[in-house]
């Protein structure tokens, strides 16, 4: 009677592990449905505009050269763009971590009224401070030709109210470490730079990444501040300036293409780092 009823529960989870198996595999195809579409029409060469069809009749690299060459824009909107994603992944991990170090090690004053008003600030979205933003950059001279630098320093602004996923880590590691070092005469900066960075390799990382990936896919704000200025565009403004319903029939598989290229340094990024980054993700995701 137990083996039958043990057999009958083997079939059932082999049944439910087939239809979880074929719906994963759908819904698999339905998400990489689009990006095979974007790579298959960037080597599309008998015409740059919307076509019915989805394999190209002449394949080549003329989508890609056309990227490079003088006619287009688009090295300077990666060049705006690679420059954007840098400074504030640098600045904005630094500020973070010093936030997060903080916050875990230190005991003061309104410590957790502090930490409430962070958390419950950082649920509104940031699409609500839009138009005050748009409108202190503009007074300010950091929009149109000059985008770049505004947009840095909005992204890095309140990049410290995203401590919480490092502090989640901090907070496993044990402080006997910092009181171990600051009996062997250590400083705070030093505690912090030499015993608790080299710890904290997976949720750095993660937090690299996470502050690189931001402003790299920005679109609405980035279009926003830019105002159509050609130098002022980082790569998805530009990007979406070729779909206008007066370009998008000279340069559809020029906009495939670019998405490719710009699609790439993120894809390696996650790749080589997919390791640290799930074990930032768990790290850090505990009760603080």
């Amino acid at each position: 009677m137990v083996e039958k009823h043990s057999m009958s529960m083997s079939k059932k989870r082999t049944i439910g592990n087939v239809f979880s198996y074929i719906a994963l595999s759908l819904i698999s195809i339905i998400w990489i449905l689009p990006f095979v579409f974007l790579v298959l029409q960037s080597f599309r060469c008998e015409s740059t505009g919307v076509v019915g069809y989805v394999l190209p009749q002449q394949w080549g690299l003329d989508n890609y050269i056309f990227l490079f060459s003088p006619d287009a824009n688009f090295l300077q909107w990666y060049f705006n763009t690679f420059i954007i994603a840098l400074f504030v992944c640098v600045l904005q991990t630094a500020m973070q971590f010093m936030m997060a170090y903080a916050l875990s090690r230190f005991r003061f004053a309104l410590r957790k009224p502090l930490m409430n008003v962070m958390l419950v600030l950082g649920m509104f979205p940031g699409f609500l401070t839009m138009i005050v933003l748009y409108q202190v950059l503009k007074t300010i001279g950091l929009t149109g030709d000059n985008a770049v630098p505004g947009l840095i320093l909005v992204y890095v602004a309140s990049s410290g109210m995203g401590y919480y996923v490092i502090k989640g880590f901090l907070d496993t590691l044990p402080k006997s470490l910092d009181e171990a070092a600051l009996v062997d005469g250590a400083t705070r900066m030093q505690i912090f730079v030499k015993v608790i960075l080299p710890l904290c390799k997976p949720i750095l990382i993660y937090t690299v990444l996470t502050a690189f990936m931001g402003p790299w896919g920005d679109f609405i704000f980035a279009a926003c501040i830019a105002l159509g200025s050609q130098t002022g565009m980082n790569v998805a403004a530009g990007l979406n300036s070729w779909l206008s319903a007066a370009n998008i029939s000279s340069n559809f598989t020029h906009f495939c293409a670019g998405g490719v290229v710009v699609a790439i340094p993120v894809m390696v990024l996650f790749l080589f780092l997919q390791k640290y980054y799930v074990e930032g993700v768990t790290g850090g995701a505990v009760k603080g």
